[in-house]
């Protein structure tokens, strides 16, 4: 039986709060740009790559914000478990709860984009486990399944 994480994941300006809270107690500053930056990344229902995510800032500031200082920002929320990054195509998503250290599992749909993340202890413990195994150190698992969502795959 697998064992499955359980938690309360906060929304809107909850996320928000949450993702400040964190990100100031590992002793960052949460600045308007990276406010910005983290409510551009949440409001997104699919990964969002740097570019999207400073389209979207750049509209809402009204002025042009550089990708490359979105990735800068993008970095540091990962770092501080703020955001995921979705290996397989470049591209990030909120972390629902961002006070909750552990690795997540991505389902990628080929099809739409739709990428879900579940939790699943006991997979991610094996891998770290088979990987220490071989004297590896691991500091990321990224475990990403790509396939078919249930809507695409649901004839019409």
């Amino acid at each position: 039986m697998a064992a499955h994480h359980h938690h309360h994941e906060p929304q809107g300006a909850d996320l928000a709060r949450a993702a400040q809270a964190t990100l100031e107690k590992s002793g960052e500053q949460w600045t308007a740009m990276r406010e910005q930056i983290f409510k551009a990344l949440a409001s997104f229902d699919k990964p969002a790559s740097a570019y999207d995510i400073a389209e979207a800032v750049s509209k809402a500031e009204g002025r042009r914000v550089a990708a490359n200082s979105v990735y800068r920002i993008l970095d540091l929320f990962v770092a501080s478990n703020l955001a995921r990054r979705v290996e397989s195509a470049n591209a990030y998503v909120a972390n629902a709860h961002p006070d909750c250290l552990h690795d997540c599992i991505f389902l990628v749909c080929d099809s739409c984009g739709q990428t879900v993340h579940i939790d699943d202890d006991h997979i991610t413990k094996g891998v770290r486990s088979a990987a220490a195994a071989t004297g590896f150190s691991p500091v990321r698992p990224v475990i990403e399944v790509r396939g078919t969502c249930a809507d695409c795959d649901t004839p019409n």
